[in-house]
């Protein structure tokens, strides 16, 4: 079995990866970013120190995300950034921690297969796999265990998954490639085709962070009339830099494609769901996880077009990191929950 007081849960995101450290809780929580040598391929930075080299690396230097859409697409950089990441979670070089990690619920089983390898080449004793709206649920603290129908929304980096979970088991789910990359990414098109403004990614999420949102906000009433300024390389005079007021109603109108497809799938997955469990997500609401949950007038517009509650969990970007935690600390009783490999 190995030292169990360094079994570790790891919540492998798109765009952040957060360790979990059997006993001690969360202990990482970085970017999934790796910075290589473009020749040798050799990993420069891993987190953190990667993700301040994005659009600011010389040609000698590329800084990759090895995940897109919650799956590796970058095989030598994920097992790089992997190994950097245990190794900062759980110092010393015999360390052969049991692993869980978190897993889109569309995974195909060679993308499964993949991730098991890349954990198992940087030194798991043993992997687990746990789809990730469940831990989402167990992290948000709902009853995954009980004949009740339990409905999650996990909005991360990469993609949102929808899952109605009753006796621990995930009854309907739907997984869609629609995350914050997606949100910022909109942002981005949308200031290029309009304004002939090319923006890059870490200025779209800002933008989306200062005023972005998915509908009006009750709360913020004043959010309709901010504006944020932007700079970026003019298209029409071959690149000078330019700066840019963008306003809160013209961000909105951007993410409004992407936010309309998570209502879609909310909705797909309720038509899913047997109308027993329906009837539960009725009387007590749909729980949104992941950082997409913070966007401003998300939660009522899933509500209105879902005619359902919808609550936005406690500490909401750490709630699957939290769940695979639970796994972590619990292996034998939550063993239910995790596929073997």
């Amino acid at each position: 079995m190995g030292d169990t007081a360094k079994d570790i849960g790891i919540d492998l995101g798109t765009a952040n990866t957060i360790v979990y450290a059997r006993g001690k809780g969360i202990v990482l929580n970085e970017p999934s970013v790796v910075a290589v040598q473009a020749r040798s391929g050799a990993a420069l930075a891993v987190g953190r120190e990667a993700r301040d080299t994005i659009g600011r690396t010389p040609g000698s230097i590329t800084a990759i995300r090895p995940l897109k859409g919650g799956v590796i697409s970058d095989y030598a950089a994920a097992e790089e950034m992997i190994r950097h990441f245990v190794r900062k979670a759980v110092p010393g070089r015999k360390s052969r921690p049991r692993m869980v990690l978190c897993v889109p619920s569309g995974i195909t089983p060679v993308e499964q297969r993949a991730l098991v390898q890349a954990a198992e080449r940087v030194g798991a004793s043993t992997v687990h796999l746990v789809d990730e709206p469940m831990a989402a649920a167990m992290g948000a603290g709902l009853p995954v265990s009980r004949a009740h129908g339990s409905m999650v929304v996990d909005i991360g980096g990469g993609t949102t998954e929808v899952a109605v979970i009753s006796l621990g088991g995930i009854v309907a789910a739907w997984s869609l490639r629609v995350g914050g990359d997606r949100l910022d990414s909109a942002i981005a098109d949308h200031v290029h085709k309009e304004h002939g403004l090319l923006i890059g990614e870490r200025t779209a999420e800002a933008v989306k962070l200062a005023i972005g949102s998915a509908g009006p906000v009750p709360e913020d009433p004043d959010l309709e009339h901010r504006t944020f300024s932007v700079g970026g390389r003019e298209k029409v005079t071959g690149g000078l830099p330019h700066t840019l007021e963008l306003s809160a109603a013209e961000v909105r109108a951007a993410l409004d494609e992407s936010c309309e497809a998570v209502v879609s799938a909310v909705k797909s997955t309720l038509e899913e769901c047997p109308p027993e469990l329906a009837d539960d997500v009725m009387e007590h609401g749909i729980v949104l996880t992941g950082g997409g949950a913070l966007l401003p007038g998300l939660d009522l517009r899933i509500a209105a077009g879902a005619g359902i509650p919808v609550f936005v969990a406690d500490d909401p970007m750490d709630c699957v990191a939290l769940g695979t935690g639970k796994c972590v600390e619990n292996f034998d009783a939550l063993e239910e929950f995790l596929a073997d490999w």
